[in-house]
């Protein structure tokens, strides 16, 4: 932090005194990292003047701010610009092992002064602050927009790589390069509703970094070339610093798809005892219950803008417990039995709007969706039997 606080401050010393015609400006993409956060690769803009070397990156946070955690999941993402020295700051990066391409941009000097001075605006203490979007606002589109205000023209960006021509929401681009890591993926198809899937344009894609680095040799502003010339400072793989694949026994379908096998199991014992095994109801609609309140925290609390609308309430939701706590007092059979039956009912309409394609699905769901869909009909047929029986 001290670093960071004495590199703004030297930049902002060193702004005045710009020579703008010995500076270059460059566009600077990092390919994706092992951590969950570094998927979709990191941008940053690098100030070269003849009285020092910046990266001015939009992408900075403190895991050490009080609640960071549970304001990050509220959707208070609160990010900051910093300027910090060039070479310490692609060291970290090149110890990684990750791909780094640097495209210098094609601008005269009015252009780069211009720059200078927006970039001297946002790492004020009261500019230096913004509220962070994954897809709209990132570390990637916000250096690009800025670049735009210097340039003074709309940048239109190139069609993605061919590997990526075939993604057409934000969803499936995350999917991309989530690739090896199911579970996180996982979690964001939990988390994140339908708004995530809607058909995005080129300009769009370019939230994610690797995507942009893709478009920026070919992108035009004005009618003429943006960038003048490309370089990878690491010529490394794309994926060289991405986990493995996650083994197939692993992942959240192999997972589910072993849960829906125990409860065919137990189901079949229930059917021919006539008896419902109360314990497995109670942990598998606790479960469910438990994923619902974090699916009502993101849609009712949080304001992250791609939380809601998610039809995933339909079947995940606080009600799930009432089988969970019901289910062991024999005077309420017929609670969770109405329940059940609602319940049920939630299941077919979440099925039809994912025939739809109203919400994207993550294929771990249909297994943990049949899961439910099982319980809940062998527990109305063996309640409704036993409750004929002592008639």
């Amino acid at each position: 932090m001290n670093r960071i606080i004495a590199a703004l401050v030297l930049f902002l010393s060193l702004h005045a005194g710009a020579q703008t015609a010995d500076t270059i400006v460059s566009f600077v993409n990092f390919y994706p990292g092992t951590d969950i956060y570094e998927l979709e690769g990191h941008s940053a803009l690098r100030i070269a003047m003849p009285q020092g070397d910046f990266a001015i990156s939009y992408g900075t946070y403190d895991f050490e701010q009080p609640n960071f955690v549970y304001r990050f999941v509220k959707g208070e993402t609160d990010y900051w610009v910093t300027a910090v020295p060039w070479h310490p700051f692609v060291r970290s990066y090149l110890r990684s092992g990750r791909r780094i391409v640097e495209h210098r941009i094609d601008m005269d000097s009015a252009q780069k002064q211009k720059l200078i001075d927006l970039v001297s605006q946002n790492l004020l203490p009261e500019n230096r602050t913004y509220r962070y979007n994954y897809v709209k606002d990132n570390c990637a589109t916000r250096p690009l927009r800025i670049l735009e205000l210097a340039l003074g023209d709309s940048i239109v960006l190139d069609r993605p790589a061919s590997d990526m021509a075939g993604e057409h929401s934000f969803r499936t681009v995350m999917k991309h390069y989530h690739r090896n890591y199911p579970w996180y993926q996982f979690g964001i198809d939990l988390a994140l509703g339908s708004g995530i899937d809607r058909r995005i344009d080129n300009r769009e894609k370019a939230f994610a970094p690797v995507v942009l680095d893709s478009q920026l040799p070919g992108a035009t502003v004005g009618g003429r070339r943006l960038v003048a010339s490309s370089e990878a400072i690491n010529d490394a793989a794309p994926d060289s610093a991405v986990a493995g694949p996650t083994p197939w026994y692993a992942t959240p379908l192999a997972v589910s798809c072993l849960l829906l096998l125990v409860t065919i199991a137990i189901t079949v014992r229930d059917l021919r005892r006539r008896k419902v095994t109360r314990w497995f109801d109670a942990a598998l609609f606790a479960l469910f219950g438990l994923a619902g309140l974090l699916i009502s925290f993101l849609v009712f609390i949080s304001v992250h803008e791609a939380t809601s609308p998610n039809i995933l309430l339909l079947w995940l939701n606080p009600f799930c417990f009432i089988p969970t706590v019901f289910i062991w007092i024999n005077r309420c059979k017929i609670v969770v039995v109405s329940y059940q039956i609602v319940n049920f009912v939630a299941l077919i309409v979440l099925t039809v709007l994912w025939i739809a394609g109203f919400q994207a699905v993550n294929s771990a769901f249909i297994a943990l969706l049949a899961c439910d869909a099982i319980r809940a009909i062998s527990y109305i047929y063996l309640t409704i039997k036993q409750l004929r029986c002592h008639e």
